[in-house]
């Protein structure tokens, strides 16, 4: 993997853990030469990470919409800032950038992100590793959902395995490095898992 794209929250939650994780992800993705793809705000989770990748002398690649650069969120020490006009222009592009998505502690954002890159990678439209650092179980409860989604029939346990959970950094990078994507279709029927 030559650049993974992290989604993340623009605020820093309750636990400084949640930022300490996020800064430790980006000077690691940096020590292991992985460009970070990410939103191109200075604040909370983004401005974490991006700050561990610049600090190890990594190269970060923000995207970011206008009207959000209006609003001066915009990461001043970027080794790259791409400006979009829209949020689905933003996912796009970050799509185009990377080879790999990691998702931190975020809200609503970083969860449509996420979802979105899930439901692309189970159509077919990637290939690409997809993962949450679960710092401090902060995914659980949604790990429990995707498994009752699968007990319900709703989600296929290929595509549930398409998203990889860690609590540890480097094992999340391991697994992303090792992923295989599934070769089967996203609609479910009754012989097929």
């Amino acid at each position: 993997m030559k650049a993974v794209a992290v989604f993340c929250g623009s605020s820093s939650g309750a636990s400084s853990t949640f930022a300490q994780e996020a800064c430790r992800l980006g000077q690691q993705l940096a020590r292991r030469e992985i460009t970070l793809v990410y939103g191109g705000a200075k604040v909370g989770l983004m401005g974490a990470v991006a700050d561990g990748a610049l600090d190890e002398g990594g190269k970060v690649i923000g995207v970011l919409p206008h009207f959000l650069q209006a609003k001066e969120l915009a990461h001043p020490g970027l080794t790259e800032l791409l400006l979009v006009d829209s949020m689905h222009e933003r996912k796009q592009l970050m799509n185009e950038h990377c080879e790999g998505v990691i998702a931190l502690p975020g809200g609503f954002g970083t969860l449509e992100e996420l979802f979105e890159m899930l439901t692309w990678g189970q159509l077919g439209l990637h290939q690409k590793p997809i993962g949450i650092l679960n710092t401090e179980g902060y995914y659980d409860a949604l790990i429990r959902l995707l498994d009752h989604m699968v007990e319900q029939g709703l989600l296929r346990v290929s595509n549930r395995r398409m998203l990889l959970v860690s609590d540890n950094i480097e094992d999340l990078l391991q697994q992303m490095l090792d992923y295989k994507p599934a070769l089967v279709g996203k609609w479910l029927d009754e012989n097929q898992t």
